[in-house]
């Protein structure tokens, strides 16, 4: 067995550089998770597309939980997650065919044309369409960043290289929130703006996928072997590539045995990583961070803030959040996967019930909401739930996944993977604003409940990949586990 310390690597400006380009797919992400709880609480934007909402939020008496339970207008968010959804499986075909640099490149493409219409909609459906090719761009570029960021980096900083992606993702949202900050006060077509504006990581992703190189697991994987060892040269910055080489080869030719990549996938034996790689994806959702996130702003506004003040308190939100993810960028290789998750755990526990046992005890459906001291405490105890979450579920869930499959199911399993973040993002957006009209302050222990599941599933059954090379995960990690091993066909 290769040894991973046998892999010889040194860090170029290219590979950063490559890095930094594809991980603008994050950025793209993020910035469209930003916008839209902001877009949705712009006046111009709901008396255009949504003047029943508009009504009910001037409403004397409005009741501070429903105010904006529209399904219409949670289409308008969640539109984008179920186009995802679809995108992604049909991107793990253009993964395995054509290589993660074209589906990169697609995503852009997508991403800028739903930029372009969504941003100039001058009706209910335009809007619709425009969200849904951003899906498409979002499914396209969640597919092939992660694994593009997992397959380029030197093992002992592949947890670090790959949470470049969430990193990016979270600088995403915090620009958006800047944006919508600025942009309110845009009247009437500040919303516009906002929207539009989602094609600025577009065009940067557009010129990373003409400048990276392909990474060289795909090149390998679909024959090019003399390509693939330059390629593998030249993003290690070293001659003595063999060992890797070889590795990669080995597990190529496996791959390029499996006709039928999802058929391979339903296997006993493929079921380990695809559980937790699914898994990890839903308890992602169920920590309650979009909804969070998502709706920042209009939680702010429930709480007691006013437009501009929901706005600022949503920039501070995403500060926190960009500079949380560094902490996991620095911790991942050094003290592993599991602590990461399993410290959040406790922590993202206790904010989710006490945001929700101050709500409880002190908003009341149409009363006149918190003290200021109270909603400045809500404010707070919602940045340390997000600190948590940046270190942990949030890079991991995309890192854990990206990382754990054999070539031979890599890029049909991430789909899954994928495609469960997106399922359950699209719930979540679509019925979390209904959740919060019917359950109240209620919806937060609902998501702590949630939170004690996850805890449980990663002391169990969640077994530590770091430092260990890609390519040996079934030999080293899934064979060696106490419970997946049974799995495990010899």
């Amino acid at each position: 067995m290769v040894e991973s310390e046998d892999f010889k690597s040194k860090i170029t400006v290219y590979v950063v550089v490559c890095w930094i380009l594809a991980a603008f797919g994050g950025l793209m992400f993020g910035y469209d998770i930003g916008i839209s709880g902001g877009v949705t609480a712009m006046d111009d934007f709901l008396i255009k597309f949504f003047p029943e909402v508009y009504k009910r939020k001037l409403h004397a008496r409005e009741d501070n939980y429903c105010k904006y339970d529209n399904q219409i207008l949670q289409l308008f968010t969640s539109s984008l997650y179920l186009a995802a959804l679809f995108a992604s499986f049909v991107a793990s075909k253009v993964c395995t065919k054509f290589g993660r640099k074209p589906t990169i490149l697609v995503a852009s493409s997508f991403f800028l044309a739903g930029a372009g219409i969504s941003s100039g909609a001058l009706n209910i459906w335009m809007l619709i369409i425009g969200r849904i090719l951003l899906g498409i761009g979002v499914g396209f570029g969640n597919e092939a960043v992660p694994l593009f960021l997992s397959e380029i980096a030197p093992v002992q900083h592949r947890g670090a290289v790959n949470i470049l992606f969430q990193l990016f993702v979270t600088i995403g949202i915090f620009f958006a929130n800047l944006v919508n900050y600025g942009t309110a006060k845009l009247h009437p077509h500040g919303w516009r703006v906002s929207l539009a504006l989602a094609g600025v990581p577009a065009i940067f992703l557009f010129i990373g996928s003409i400048v990276i190189t392909e990474t060289p697991t795909s090149l390998i994987e679909r024959g090019n072997e003399v390509a693939g060892h330059k390629a593998l040269k030249k993003i290690r910055g070293v001659e003595d590539v063999n060992a890797e080489y070889e590795q990669i080869k080995l597990a190529s030719d496996i791959a390029r045995q499996v006709k039928h990549p999802f058929k391979e996938l339903m296997k006993r034996s493929s079921m380990p990583p695809l559980i937790i790689g699914v898994l990890l994806q839903v308890f992602q959702q169920f920590t309650g961070i979009n909804a969070i996130m998502f709706y920042a702003p209009v939680l702010f506004q429930t709480v007691g803030f006013k437009n501009d003040a929901s706005l600022l308190s949503s920039v501070i939100t995403g500060t926190v959040n960009v500079f949380s993810t560094l902490v996991s960028i620095y911790a991942v290789d050094k003290v592993g996967r599991r602590k990461l998750l399993l410290q959040a755990c406790v922590q993202m526990f206790i904010s989710q019930s006490t945001i929700g046992g101050m709500l409880l005890v002190h908003l009341k459906a149409t009363s006149n909401t918190l003290t200021t001291t109270q909603a400045g405490f809500v404010v707070f105890l919602v940045c340390l739930f997000v600190m948590a979450f940046a270190w942990s579920w949030g890079p991991l869930g995309w890192l854990i996944p990206s990382e754990t499959f054999p070539l031979e199911t890599r890029t049909a399993g991430f789909a899954f993977a994928v495609s469960s973040n997106m399922f359950f993002t699209f719930l979540i957006a679509q019925a979390f604003l209904s959740m919060m009209c019917h359950m109240r302050a209620y919806i937060f222990f609902f998501f702590a409940g949630w939170i004690l599941v996850m805890g449980l599933f990663a002391l169990f059954l969640l077994p530590e990949t770091k430092g260990v090379p890609i390519d040996v995960m079934v030999e080293r990690v899934w064979k060696k586990h106490p419970f997946w091993k049974r799995f495990m066909d010899d």
